[in-house]
């Protein structure tokens, strides 16, 4: 933690310093192009904010995915008229006769600034979308299973009572021919008041007729689906 804050005061004071070296190295400039008293100060506050202001707009649309080429081309200017002021008092110029071009260019250099600042605060700034997270495992819904709607029922409801059971039905003259069970049919595990329904059913069948009760009539008798045939003879 504090080899941290020790670099990030270094910085600030290499900031503070350079700064105040570029700005008195531009107040220097436009007072000796001309620009005397408030003016003089003026400038260099004016380069300084538009340098910080088209980095930071740069920075923000090439976040966005963005083409940055406007604060970029003014990101430039301002560190050319930056740079442009240090060198030109650094002894390279005679301060004393300062050339009419450069009288020229800090007498324009405000209306320049003014328009690069204009146009970075009316760009377009579209703020950062953060990404949606995939959806985990726990937020997809488990797909139900399907289980035949005869099981879900309660034993009362899928049994007939005893009060209201007609007895086995009168045998028709041809029996019906028991139809084979498929080999891929699921076998469906019946409540246990069930299967001992089932039994008692194909009992009373063979009782009567002497032969073994059919599954699938065991299964209409008792008012399950066709897919519970194989379940029922199972448990024949």
């Amino acid at each position: 933690m504090r080899a941290h804050l020790a670099r990030v005061d270094a910085v600030i004071v290499q900031a503070v310093i350079a700064g105040a070296l570029s700005f008195s190295h531009l107040h220097d400039l436009a007072a000796a192009a001309g620009q005397d008293g408030w003016k003089a100060w003026a400038y260099p506050v004016s380069v300084d904010l538009l340098l910080v202001a088209a980095w930071r707009r740069m920075r923000q649309q090439q976040r966005a995915g963005q083409v940055a080429g406007g604060p970029r081309l003014w990101f430039l200017v301002a560190l050319a008229a930056s740079l442009g002021a240090n060198v030109a008092t650094a002894g390279l110029l005679d301060l004393d006769d300062v050339p009419a071009w450069l009288r020229v260019t800090v007498a324009g250099w405000p209306a320049i600034a003014f328009f690069g600042g204009t146009l970075l605060a009316h760009a377009p700034h579209t703020p950062e979308t953060p990404a949606a997270p995939a959806p985990s495992a726990a937020d997809t819904p488990a797909e139900p299973h399907a289980v035949p709607s005869a099981v879900d029922r309660p034993d009362r409801e899928a049994l007939p009572s005893s009060s209201a059971d007609p007895g086995p039905a009168p045998e028709s003259a041809a029996e019906p021919v028991a139809t084979p069970t498929p080999a891929s049919a699921s076998v469906v595990a019946l409540p246990p008041a069930l299967v001992d329904r089932v039994r008692t059913l194909a009992e009373e069948h063979r009782s009567t007729t002497g032969r073994p009760a059919d599954p699938d009539a065991v299964r209409a008798r008792l008012g399950l689906p066709p897919s519970m045939t194989a379940s029922v003879a199972a448990h024949l």
